[in-house]
Parts: C-alpha cells; structure tokens; sequence
C-alpha cells in the first residue's frame, strides 16, 4: 500500500473522533436506546449476491427486511426513533451509512446482509457479527470469515473516488487489515451482548442453523461509534434458506425475530448505568449482569478512570496503545477492559477524558469499585 497502515489507523481515528455524538440519557443521567439505525445492506447498482437463477437480489431481500424490523419497532416502541440508511433502492457508500448512524447519535447499528457461497450450494444458516478479532483459534482476522469480509467490504471499490476517500484501503489484500487489530471498539461488550441476543432469538427460525458469533473487519462496524452488529441472515446460494428469504412469512418471521432481540438488548441497555428499581419492576440494573454490584458507599472506596478498550485480546500495560498512560486490566466474562489512569477524583476524571476523547474514539468515564466498572456521564 502506498499509504501506511499507521497512516491510515490516524486519519480515520480523526475522523471518527469528528463525528461522535454522545448517547441518549435520561434527564437522571441513565442511559436510554433511544434511537437504532437499521442498515439494509447493498441498494441501487450494488446489487449483494444474488441467487443461481438470477431472479432475486440481496439488496432487495435486505430491504423488505429491514422495513419490517423498522415498522415492527415503531410499533413495540413508539417512544424510540427508527432510522434507516436507504429507504428504496439506492447506493449508500459504507462510510455514508455509518455517517447516517453517528450523525444521529445512534444508540444502537443494525447491519442486514444475506450471506453466499462462491461455489456449491450446501453452506446454509445465519451468522452475527462484531468489530474486531476473535481469540478461538481458527476464527481469527484471516479464518474462515476474511472472505466474507472481503465481500462485503468490497462496495468500496464501487465509489469513484474510493482510493482518497478510503486512504489505500484494499478490500482484496489482508495486509490492509491490520489497522483493525490495533484499534478496538470502546463499544465492543454491547456489541457482543446485542450479536447474543440476536443468536437467541433466530433460533426458532425459519432458517434454523446458527453459524454463531463472531469478531470479524468489517469497515461500516468499525466506522461506527455505537454498539454495532452485521447479520447475515441466511444464504442466498442455498436452496432452502432462499425459499425462506422469498417468502414475505420468512421475512417477517426474520424481522420478528430481530424485534425481540432488540426488546431483550433495550431493556438491558436501558438500566446499563443502575435504574431506579420501580421503573424496572424489581432490583436495580447495573452494566451487565458479570458486572453487577452494589453501589460504592463513597468515593473513599472507589476511582475513577477513562475506559478505553474492550477487547477479547490480553494486552499488556506497556502496549503502545495505551501511550503510556497507567492502565487498569478488568476481566469481566470473555472480555479484558482496560481503565486508562485509575484515579480517585471524578472531576479530574472528567477533565483527563476531554483530553484523550479525540485519541480514542468511543471512550467514556467509569466508576473502579474493587473489580467493577460502572458507566458515567
């Protein structure tokens, strides 16, 4: 590449710092998801994958989907904004539609795309995906999925100006992947958390095999400055699962299943910074149930400190990432949070986050109680 993987990991760091707008809050300071952003993949003259008799098209399939999961939450929640990055059939470049969703301060990114196999018809079923690198062996930035985020990546090279405006990026070469390894998503824990609840809802089908959850580079997820998922659901290439994505009953059956994950993800991101307990019917929700814990009796008892990773991946204190900051490691679950200058003052807090917010995209101030983080705002 003529352009530096370092060069490109700082421009467009600049650029997602640019555009962050913070999340929903309740006039108490509890986050509220207030507002989802729903992505029909592919549209106008990018027309996805398209099945072997050339009579469907995944961009319309993603389409009809996506306006039903929107219909369906307007519906169920009329109190939340529904957005979606096309509305018809019309190209919307990758950085486009992430723009869509961090303009308007998103609190959640659903990504809807349908999956195929270059050859054969065999390969089948739904899958859900994150930003980021996965620890399995075998499932990592070049396993079994680089192919697929070749795919889907590829729309870049649809846009005239793809090589300015992407900075060298090569959907073709896993060289210019490696920038994704060396910046995670701040929102990486919901993200996982929503690509959970989107595994178990699919579950009752209509297309009943899971292919899991997985971290994979995806551009328009790592552009996004919100919790963020792609799903694929199902592939085109294979008889069954078309039969089933041709159907308007197998799409809205997909869509309602998507519904009730997005039920199942807000009313546990609704309560993520603590909930007064008679608006929950019941306890008191904390960040998620790994971390819950009792509210610290005093500052005397805990820190403060700027979280700024979260990630599947140990990392040591002396990494570059951090630049030298002290760091505080929290495991909570499959995942290591790491804590950038733990220290006892909140104001200080804030003052070291205005700092550092434009170094990490997606950073937020959090309360250190023992081996417990609390969000804060």
């Amino acid at each position: 590449m003529k352009t530096s993987v370092r060069s490109v990991l700082m421009i467009w760091t600049a650029l997602l710092a640019a555009s962050i707008v913070p999340a929903a809050a309740t006039d108490s300071g509890r986050l509220k998801l207030s507002k989802v952003v729903i992505d029909p993949g592919h549209g106008g003259h990018d027309s996805g994958c398209v099945s072997q008799d050339r009579k469907t098209y995944e961009k319309s399939l993603t389409l009809d989907i996506s306006q039903r999961l929107a219909g369906k939450i307007r519906e169920a929640y009329p109190d939340v904004k529904v957005i979606l990055t096309r509305n018809e059939d019309k190209y919307v470049t990758l950085s486009g539609r992430a723009d869509i969703a961090n303009n308007a301060g998103a609190d959640l990114f659903i990504s809807i795309h349908i999956n195929a196999q270059d050859k054969g018809t065999s390969a089948n079923g739904y899958s859900i995906h994150c930003l980021g690198q996965s620890a399995q062996k075998g499932n990592d930035l070049f396993g079994k999925n680089l192919e697929l985020c070749k795919r889907e990546n590829s729309v870049i090279l649809l846009e005239d100006d793809y090589k300015t405006k992407y900075q060298g990026f090569d959907p073709s070469d896993p060289q210019s992947y490696i920038f994704f390894s060396l910046m995670q998503n701040a929102h990486l824990e919901h993200s996982l958390i929503f690509a959970e609840d989107v595994a178990d809802a699919m579950k009752g089908g209509p297309i009943t095999r899971s292919r899991g959850v997985s971290q994979d580079p995806f551009w328009v997820l790592w552009r996004t400055t919100m919790p963020s998922v792609l799903v694929e659901v199902g592939f085109i290439s294979n008889p069954a699962d078309l039969k089933v994505m041709r159907s308007p009953e197998g799409r809205d059956r997909i869509a309602g299943n998507l519904l009730k994950a997005f039920s199942a993800f807000k009313g546990r991101y609704d309560g993520s910074t603590g909930i007064d307990p008679a608006e929950n019917g019941g306890e008191a929700v904390k960040d998620t149930p790994a971390e819950a814990a009792a509210e610290p009796e005093s500052v005397s008892t805990a820190g403060f400190g700027v979280q700024v990773l979260a990630t599947s991946r140990k990392m040591k204190a002396g990494d570059p990432f951090f630049r030298g900051n002290p760091v505080k490691e929290v495991k909570s679950g499959s995942l290591y949070k790491y804590v950038l200058r733990p220290m006892s003052d909140e104001a200080e807090a804030r003052r070291f986050y205005k700092e550092i917010s434009k170094e990490y995209p997606g950073c937020f101030i959090v309360r250190i109680d023992g081996e417990t983080l609390e969000r804060i705002r």
